[in-house]
């Protein structure tokens, strides 16, 4: 994948110019490697995989360092995930996805606590030393998001479950494949993996600073649903 071999390449070019230059400690941002977890099933999720590769590759550098793991941006609910009206035209809003309705996703306000997971780190380096920090507020399934996006914004919001291939061909096509693989991640191998829970709520603990919640977020980014 060129967008993926483009990526490892500025990172481990990142990495080795900072250890160049003598940086003492690196904080990359990370992802879960979605091939490897899907035992080579899911080739197409570049923007996962690559970031995964690059976090391997800097844990052989004679460098500290530890590694920030976002969750679900909050910020795509209100963007390219907001919900749509409904296909049949009976009135509610339909927030559509390939996603289970009880699919737990760890979900983040990642441009209102990004900091405060990063902070954790640069505060005390040593008890994040080799760590990855899974950074969320909490596990929220497409059901939870329906009702909370219903709350916010007065109208009826209801999660739809699209088939595989529906949903990709609602999508660019360019981007297509690594979009149902995306989901197919999160929906089949669990975003963190099994483990997840227990992840989160331990990065969520040592964030410096409440973390904001999904509903807290839709106060601040109301949903325009018309």
């Amino acid at each position: 994948n060129p967008s993926k071999d483009r990526e490892v390449a500025f990172g481990k070019a990142i990495a080795d110019a900072a250890v160049a230059a003598g940086t003492q400690y690196i904080v990359w941002s990370t992802l879960p490697h979605a091939n490897r977890r899907s035992g080579g099933r899911l080739t197409h999720v570049a923007h996962f995989d690559g970031k995964a590769e690059v976090e391997e590759y800097i844990r052989r550098l004679p460098v500290r360092s530890a590694f920030f793991s976002p969750g679900v941006f909050m910020q795509n609910l209100v963007g390219i995930w907001a919900p749509r009206p409904s296909a049949a035209g009976d009135g509610p809003f339909d927030f559509a996805n390939t996603l289970a309705p009880t699919t737990p996703l760890p979900f983040i306000d990642v441009v209102g606590d990004s900091g405060k997971f990063v902070g954790a780190i640069l505060a005390d380096p040593d008890r994040f030393s080799g760590r990855v920090v899974c950074a969320a507020t909490a596990l929220y399934t497409p059901q939870d998001v329906a009702a909370a996006m219903s709350a916010a914004s007065g109208k009826t919001v209801r999660h739809v479950q699209l088939p595989d291939d529906v949903f990709r061909g609602l999508q660019p096509p360019v981007m297509a494949s690594e979009l149902v693989e995306m989901f197919q991640l999160f929906r089949d191998y669990l975003y963190f993996g099994p483990n997840q829970e227990e992840l989160v709520a331990w990065g969520s603990k040592h964030a410096r600073g409440k973390v904001t919640t999904l509903e807290e977020f839709f106060v601040k980014n109301p949903l325009k649903l018309e």
